[in-house]
């Protein structure tokens, strides 16, 4: 069933879930019972993604019903994404590395590793489970948190795949595809995130968690880890709020944050006033294939239809965007227009039909909508027009503490949650 990409729904399925957060979900987030039975996990990571649902919004609810202590699981899987954000907003070249590597990787690949592909991506290995996670995907734009784990590791380690091209293929078909999460994550299962230490599925592990439905035979016994030409680089300092300019503004969305209604207080601060709203009507190329013309020459064939982004992932983009504007117009009195993409010749014909010179966004964090965003600085700045960037403070307050591993950062929860206020009557 395809997913409604608002916020409304989104705050309906928390509801939901809030009364499960606690510690049952404690007990039973490990488990993949297949795709008639999520009960044991949110489902609200399409909605977060595009922050249609805050992450201050998720942990605010459930804080509201649980104490932090029984909530502690949940909640440290909501600064999980957090916490990966902020670690490659400390070393932005970690994902441009990444993006540079994609399509040499699939440019690179021999005959027998194009076929490995190709079966991989159209679930055809004839590996037990492995098949079944890739069809699911592509069919729901979803995979329980592990299925993710123990794909990547059998894409690495027995297909022997570039892990650059499961990366790009999760990107392609994940409703809530975030270039932190993925990246990041793929690199952990690599041995490149944490040095050394890899993730290797087991048979064993895999019937557990599934609850038998699947023991697939064959995998890799052994997990060498990858290498790449240079170690991440050192954190560099932590973004801070800038200056956002007061009078007469226009206001851009992008699919990172589509929840600018919640930004208002700070534009009020500044005394701004909003006089016109605008979003894409389309999502950006996530994914480094999708969006690649250098493709021409390499044979794809039965994957051929696997490189476009997923059409539930356009969907559901579009839909977040198109119910941000809404929102957003409604919410600040301000025509709103949806525009085909956000490049100069897109904005400044708007920009200039409003008399406006000061254009601000919500902050979006290293990936995709942030390379065009910062391309669009420059060449608005080139007109006069200043581009400024709203940073929420769920973020400018845990992201300088996302510099080493995640157990570190971990302890620094439960003075995030008292720094937002979120301890609620139960907390």
């Amino acid at each position: 069933m395809e997913l409604v990409a608002t916020r409304e729904a989104g705050l309906a399925k928390l509801r939901e879930f809030v009364p499960r957060a606690g510690r049952a979900y404690a007990a039973e987030r490990n488990l993949d019972r297949g795709l008639d039975d999520r009960t044991n996990v949110s489902g609200l990571s399409p909605w977060v993604r595009h922050r249609l649902v805050t992450e201050r919004d998720i942990v605010e609810s459930v804080l509201q019903r649980h104490s932090l202590d029984a909530a502690s699981k949940f909640v440290q899987e909501v600064y999980w994404r957090t916490y990966w954000k902020g670690w490659l907003e400390l070393r932005p070249s970690v994902w441009a590395r990444y993006a540079a590597s994609v399509e040499p990787a699939f440019a690179g690949l021999t005959a027998a590793e194009l076929t490995n592909f190709e079966a991989a991506v159209t679930g055809t290995t004839g590996i037990d489970g492995f098949d079944a996670w890739a069809t699911e995907l592509v069919a729901t734009g979803y995979l329980h948190n592990h299925a993710r784990m123990w794909f990547a590791s059998i894409w690495i380690f027995t297909l022997r795949l570039p892990w650059q091209l499961g990366a790009d293929f999760f990107m392609r078909h994940l409703l809530d595809g975030d270039p932190a999460s993925n990246t990041l994550s793929w690199r952990w299962v690599g041995g490149l995130q944490t040095v050394g230490k890899t993730y290797l599925a087991t048979p064993q592990n895999i019937e557990s968690a599934t609850g038998g439905r699947f023991r697939p035979r064959g995998l890799a016994t052994h997990a060498i880890a990858l290498d790449e030409d240079s170690p991440a680089p050192a954190p560099i300092a932590a973004p801070q709020q800038g200056p956002i300019p007061g009078g007469r503004i226009a206001l851009l969305l992008h699919e990172d944050d589509a929840s600018v209604e919640s930004l208002a207080p700070l534009l009020e601060t500044s005394g701004a006033q909003v006089v016109a709203v605008a979003a894409p009507r389309s999502a950006e190329s996530r994914s480094i294939l999708s969006a690649s013309s250098g493709l021409s020459g390499q044979r794809v064939d039965s994957s051929a239809e696997a490189l476009p982004t997923s059409s539930l992932v356009a969907s559901f983009t579009g839909g977040a965007l198109a119910d941000g504007l809404s929102r957003a117009g409604n919410h600040f009195a301000a025509e709103a227009s949806a525009l085909d993409g956000f490049d100069a010749s897109d904005v400044l014909p708007w920009l200039r039909s409003h008399n406006v010179t000061a254009l601000v966004t919500p902050y979006a964090p290293v990936g995709p909508v942030r390379d065009r965003l910062d391309r669009l600085s420059v060449d608005l700045a080139a007109e006069g027009i200043t581009l400024s960037r709203v940073l929420r403070t769920w973020d400018s307050h845990a992201w300088p503490h996302a510099a080493r591993g995640f157990f570190s950062f971990r302890e620094r929860i439960p003075a995030l949650v008292r720094e937002q206020q979120l301890e609620g009557s139960r907390g």
